[in-house]
């Protein structure tokens, strides 16, 4: 099988006419490059040369380097292209005029991984609308959803509109990020947009048959395997739970100082869970929660992707947890991603009474039947904007 060109490939090998005159901004970090592993910032430097102007980059920073949660990067200057690096996730999150001053269009090359609370879409979202207001085009370099088109989840609520989730998505939205900026477009930024369409793309297929390597586009980001689990893991960001963070196995390992390993695992057998093992061990965070403490927990093992549901199977795990040790599991308080009021698990959840009840007891089949119909609807309209 052929592998996949990429969309900074394809911009490369056909650049467009506006290539020859316009004067470019970048956002990126260091997890884009190509099969090569030859990063897109220094092939768009080649493409434009002097008319590259500025570089942006999204959370974690440029270099991939800031942990999690409200960890800023500053602004910088790229130590090969002498370019000044605006960061959007620091003292602004959205591009200003100043930052956009002298640009005709701003490129998008960023690694997305299929989940409404990576906050790669929300910056997206933010530079569409920017781009809008101040009159540039915006061209998105398209890349694999490593979760393909599976989609999992309650659809956001507005009351629940924060930084990991700014428009009404499902948890798995099933779309890779060039198609996400369709739908922003269509959600009302109206800037001009062009995505640059990969070739030789299936977005039923894993990401192994693209042919591609996986570059971490986060810290906590290193393995398709992380990608896979989680957007049902990101939760435990909202409660005192480990979510692996300062371990080899972000996501996929989790747990507590309070938890009995053998114990859950017996509890989450009662769930008859498709297409996952747990796997019960210690473990000692390096850093974050908990950190230098041993936890007892799971390791979280995807037997088989096409039933395995990520969403479905942590709602499943914070229930157990909060039945088994009711006193020691807690929600966290705010603040969490820029916002000091609502709870971080319900701006993760995406409605503010989900947490509680799933750990009130609810049966879990029955809440995703209360949003089975918004569910099918959002599948119904995204279509409107697959390009593969």
């Amino acid at each position: 099988m052929a592998r996949v060109v990429l969309g900074i490939e394809a911009l490369l090998a056909d650049p467009p006419a506006w290539a020859a005159t316009a004067r470019v901004g970048l956002l990126t970090n260091q997890g884009a490059v190509d099969a090569s592993f030859r990063p897109t910032d220094e092939q768009v430097a080649g493409l434009f040369g002097s008319r590259l102007k500025a570089l942006f980059s999204p959370q974690h920073g440029f270099w991939s380097d800031k942990q999690d949660n409200m960890v800023e990067s500053p602004d910088a200057r790229h130590p090969l292209l002498k370019i000044r690096i605006f960061s959007l996730y620091g003292q602004t999150r959205q591009p200003t005029a100043e930052m956009l001053g002298g640009l005709d269009v701003l490129v998008v090359d960023l690694q997305d991984v299929g989940c409404r609370v990576y906050t790669y879409i929300q910056t997206l979202k933010l530079v569409v609308e920017a781009c809008a207001e101040h009159g540039l085009k915006v061209v998105v370099l398209d890349r694999p959803n490593p979760l393909g088109r599976s989609i999992e989840g309650n659809l956001l609520e507005p009351s629940c509109f924060s930084f990991v989730g700014l428009f009404a998505l499902p948890m798995r939205h099933g779309l890779t990020i060039g198609e996400m900026a369709r739908l922003i477009k269509a959600e009302g930024a109206d800037c001009e947009l062009e995505v640059v369409a990969m070739c030789g793309y299936d977005p039923q297929a894993y990401f192994e048959a693209t042919g591609l390597k996986w570059v971490i586009p986060s810290p906590n980001m290193p393995l398709v395997e992380t990608a896979m689990v989680y957007p049902g893991q990101v939760l435990f960001e909202g409660t005192n739970i480990s979510e692996g963070r300062g371990t080899t196995r972000p996501f996929e390992i989790f747990g507590a100082p309070f938890v009995d390993p053998y114990r859950l695992a017996s509890r989450m057998a009662e769930y008859a869970l498709e297409g996952v093992f747990f796997r019960p061990l210690y473990f000692e965070p390096t850093f974050n929660k908990h950190a230098g403490k041993l936890c007892g927990g799971l390791q979280i093992h995807v037997l088989d992707r096409t039933i395995f549901r990520p969403y479905r199977t942590s709602l499943a795990l914070l229930q157990a947890l909060a039945q088994l040790w009711p006193e020691e599991t807690a929600f966290k308080d705010p603040p969490y991603e820029y916002e000091f009021e609502r709870r971080p698990l319900d701006l993760i959840l995406g409605r503010p009474d989900l947490a509680d009840l799933v750990v009130s007891g609810r049966d879990l089949m029955e809440l995703e039947e209360g949003w089975a119909g918004d569910l099918a609807e959002y599948d119904r309209s995204r279509q409107e904007y697959f390009l593969y």
